[in-house]
Order: structure tokens, then C-alpha cells, then sequence
């Protein structure tokens, strides 16, 4: 299991590397334009706070547009670098064509077939949405574990996103996911229990420690 974060806010990132637990993370267009520096001083920045994998989003939309930017951002990142390419058409030619050299995990999947389309075009990941899945399809975890059937004798793995909740995230990581990228608000969220803070704050005041 691995948890990235979801999110190209450097003070997020920063906050996710403290934590010690936050493997990777992930980022979409729309995340990159809430940055205050250019996409590649954002990407550069959270690459060298994020130890693991830093997931970049193409943008193009033609065939020979996504491998000259898929490209590009693996000259940027090096080997950090994992393409997030949508499900179209033109994103599992891309795939095909850059997986070889460079990671590729396929976004915006809605269905299993597309998933099955996207292990054959050599992707690493597939990325569905989870929360999104639920309000337009009716059950998001349930798509996640329709495509971890679909996927369960192949390498490809699920990075499930578009996670709201602990509970969805649980409910993901249930349903099949291997990986879940979470905004901060929901990583920090995850390990919080009010009756935890009450039972560690009876130990404080009632027992007795090492002293130092």
C-alpha cells in the first residue's frame, strides 16, 4: 500500500514530507494553475520534497502533442516521473508509445473496459474517481473493484484519486486500490480519532514514564 498526495501547493508538499508517511503525489492541471510559480518551478519544487513518484498530467490533446509534453516532463523530472495521460483515444497511443521509457498511469477512468485498455497499452497505473465515480455513475468504490478484477492478473496497479473522505478512502483501498492520492486535509484527517485524543490524554495524566 502507498498513500501520495493530491495536490501542487508546495506548502502542502512540505507538510505531507513532515508527516513521514507520504510516498508520492500526484497533480492535474487545475491543481498546477493554484500555484503561485510556473508549472515547472512547481513541479521542480515538489519533486525535491517528495521522495517518490511525482505524477505529472499532459495537457496536449493530439497524438504527437502528448509525447513531445510527456517527453518534456520526464526531461524535467527525471526519474520521478510518472505521465498521467486521460483515457482517449489519443492517450493510450500515447501510452503505448512513451510506457517503454517513461511510467504512464491513465486518468479519468469510468469503466473497466477502459482499464483493461489502458494494461494493454503498457500503463503502470490507472487512476479512477473515486468520489466523482459515485456522484455520476452512482458507486465509485464499486468501479474501483470492477477494474481490480479486470486488472488482478496483470502489473498494473490502481492509484485511486478523487478521494473526499477517510471513509472513501478506506472504501477504495477495500474495493482493490493499491495506491490512494489524497488532498492534505483528508491525509491529515486519517489518523485523527477524538477518542484517541481522550484515551492518550488519560495515560498522560495518570501514568508514569521514563524520565528525560
Amino acid at each position: 500500500m502507498a498513500i501520495y498526495l493530491d495536490s501542487a501547493l508546495i506548502s502542502a508538499a512540505q507538510t505531507a514530507r513532515e508527516l513521514g508517511w507520504v510516498s508520492g503525489i500526484t497533480t492535474n492541471p487545475t491543481l498546477l494553475a493554484q500555484s503561485e510559480l510556473s508549472p515547472n518551478e512547481t513541479l521542480q519544487k515538489l519533486a525535491a520534497l517528495i521522495p517518490g513518484e511525482v505524477c505529472y498530467q499532459i495537457t496536449a490533446t493530439d497524438l504527437s502533442g502528448m509525447l513531445v509534453e510527456g517527453r518534456a516532463a520526464h526531461d524535467l523530472l527525471g526519474e520521478q516521473t510518472v505521465l498521467k495521460i486521460p483515457a482517449t483515444t489519443s492517450g493510450f497511443q500515447a501510452v503505448a508509445r512513451l510506457a517503454p521509457d517513461i511510467p504512464c498511469a491513465v486518468t479519468a477512468i469510468f469503466s473497466p473496459a477502459q482499464a483493461l485498455v489502458a494494461q494493454a497499452a503498457g500503463a503502470r497505473y490507472v487512476i479512477p474517481y473515486v468520489n466523482r465515480s459515485t456522484r455520476l455513475l452512482g458507486d465509485g468504490p464499486a468501479l474501483v473493484q470492477q477494474m481490480a478484477e479486470v486488472l488482478a492478473r496483470t502489473p498494473t496497479k490502481i492509484l485511486a484519486a478523487s478521494i473526499k473522505t477517510p471513509a472513501e478512502a478506506v472504501a477504495a483501498w477495500n474495493a482493490g486500490a493499491q495506491i490512494l492520492s489524497l488532498p492534505l486535509q483528508v491525509l491529515l484527517a486519517l489518523g485523527e480519532h477524538e477518542l484517541t485524543h481522550q484515551t492518550a490524554a488519560e495515560f498522560s495524566s495518570r501514568g508514569r514514564g521514563i524520565q528525560h
